[in-house]
C-alpha cells in the first residue's frame, strides 16, 4: 500500500449535528450500532431501519465533544432529520444539519489523524474527515476516485442498498461492523436479531468482475437460466450485485456478459458458508 494519501471531498454526503443532555439515550433506542461507549474523534457504522427490519438509511456515528455527528447521504439529510425529530418527543436533544465537509483520506494506512476518524468497516478503505482539509503532500481526487477504491476492496454503499428495500445483513453491515448485536433494542432489532441467529440470509451483497463498462443498475445476474441476482453501482469492470446465495457457485452472466463472484477478505467466510 502505497504511503503517499489522497484526499476526496466526499460531495454526495452530509452531517446532521446531535446534541444535548440526552443525545446518547436518544439514540442507543433507535439504531443499530452502540452510541454509549462511543468516545469523542472515533466513528461508527451503522442504520437506522424500519420497525420491520428493513434498511433505511446508513450512518455513520462520529463522536464530538458534545454530542456527535451523523454522517448521511446528503440527498437523505432532510429525510433523516425529520425521522429523527419524530422519534424525539420529549427527550432533551438537539437536532440539526452542519455544513462541515466529509471527506475521505485514502491509499494509506488508517491511523489517528487530526480532523480525520478510521472507517469503521475496513482499515483499508483509510479515514473520514469532518471539517478536515487535505493533508500537506496529499493527492487530492474526486469521489469517483474514493468509489473506485472502496469497490476494488468490494464494499456497498448508499447506492447500493435503497431505501425500505433491502435488509442490513443482505447489505453485510453485520459483516462491516454497522450491528451491534449485544447492545439491546433498537428499531428494527427483532427481525435483524432472527435472521442473524437462525441463519437465515439466503442473499447478500457482493463484488462482481467482468470486462468492460458496469451493466445497468437492476440488470439480472444469470445462473444459466435462473436469475441469481441484480446488479447495483459498478465502475468499469466491476460492480456490487445482490446475489443469491445458492446461484453463486456456477457460470454467471449479465446481459450476456459473463462476470465473476469476487471474494474479498472479510466476506469470504460468508459466501462460502452458504454455497
Amino acid at each position: 500500500m502505497t504511503t503517499q494519501p489522497t484526499y476526496a471531498e466526499l460531495t454526495r454526503r452530509a452531517l446532521i449535528s446531535v446534541s444535548g443532555a440526552e443525545w446518547r439515550s436518544f439514540l442507543q433506542g433507535l439504531i443499530t450500532q452502540d452510541v454509549e461507549s462511543l468516545r469523542p474523534g472515533q466513528a461508527r457504522f451503522a442504520a437506522l431501519l424500519t420497525p420491520q427490519g428493513r434498511l433505511l438509511w446508513d450512518l455513520f456515528v462520529v463522536g464530538r465533544e458534545d454530542g456527535c455527528w451523523l454522517d448521511v447521504a446528503r440527498e437523505h439529510r432532510d429525510a433523516i432529520v425529520q425521522r429523527l425529530t419524530m422519534y424525539r418527543l420529549r427527550a432533551k436533544v438537539q437536532i440539526a444539519s452542519d455544513e462541515a465537509q466529509v471527506s475521505a483520506l485514502f491509499r494509506v494506512p488508517a491511523q489517528p489523524t487530526s480532523g480525520f476518524a478510521i472507517d469503521p468497516r475496513l482499515p483499508e478503505l483509510g479515514m473520514r474527515g469532518y471539517g478536515a482539509t487535505a493533508p500537506v503532500g496529499a493527492q487530492i481526487a474526486d469521489a469517483g476516485a474514493y468509489d473506485a477504491h472502496r469497490l476494488a476492496l468490494g464494499v456497498p454503499d448508499a447506492a447500493d442498498w435503497g431505501s425500505d428495500k433491502t435488509y442490513p445483513i443482505e447489505a453485510d453491515f453485520d459483516l462491516l461492523g454497522g450491528i451491534d448485536f449485544k447492545k439491546g433494542c433498537f428499531v428494527g432489532q427483532e427481525t435483524t436479531s432472527r435472521m442473524k441467529r437462525r441463519g437465515q440470509v439466503k442473499t447478500r451483497m457482493a463484488p462482481i468482475v467482468f470486462d468492460g463498462p458496469p451493466p445497468p443498475v437492476g440488470a439480472e445476474v444469470l445462473n444459466g437460466t435462473l436469475r441469481a441476482g441484480e446488479v447495483r453501482s459498478g465502475v468499469e469492470g466491476r460492480a456490487i450485485a445482490l446475489l443469491r446465495l445458492d446461484r453463486i457457485g456456477g457460470e454467471l452472466t449479465v446481459d450476456g456478459r459473463p462476470v465473476r463472484v469476487e471474494r474479498p477478505a472479510w466476506l469470504a467466510e460468508a459466501l462460502a458458508e452458504s454455497v
